[in-house]
């Protein structure tokens, strides 16, 4: 019930941005990217939730997966970014971070994110 519950909210997370695709200006996360203190904000929660237990910001041997290096295994649009924050990802040590991240630190993570990106 638990694993149902989690896919229909990815699902509606993503169809609630779905003209969101990609990095595009239309994305939530758009009106952080020029923003300093919202990209040290979502530099913060990486660094705090994310690289101080799993994902690093230079790649490494850790066993999760590197997220500046464009290769999203789950989803590559904000929206599914955003999705797979709040969410987590079932039958992997990705947490749902929905209850202990606010939606619009989840969007300053996304658009941190995207800043540090290092895209062909």
């Amino acid at each position: 019930m638990i694993e149902v519950l989690r896919r229909a909210a990815v699902v509606a997370t993503t169809a609630a941005c779905v003209a969101c695709g990609g990095a595009g200006a239309d994305s939530p996360a758009a009106q952080y990217r020029d923003d300093s203190e919202a990209l040290a904000r979502g530099e913060s929660l990486f660094k705090g939730a994310c690289g101080a237990y799993c994902h690093a910001l230079k790649p490494d041997n850790r066993d999760a997966l590197y997220l500046f290096d464009c290769q999203w295994k789950n989803g590559a649009s904000d929206a599914e970014i955003f999705a797979v924050i709040g969410n987590g990802v079932p039958g992997t040590r990705m947490p749902p971070f929905g209850s202990a991240i606010s939606e619009e630190d989840r969007w300053k993570l996304v658009a941190f994110l995207r800043s540090r990106a290092n895209c062909p």
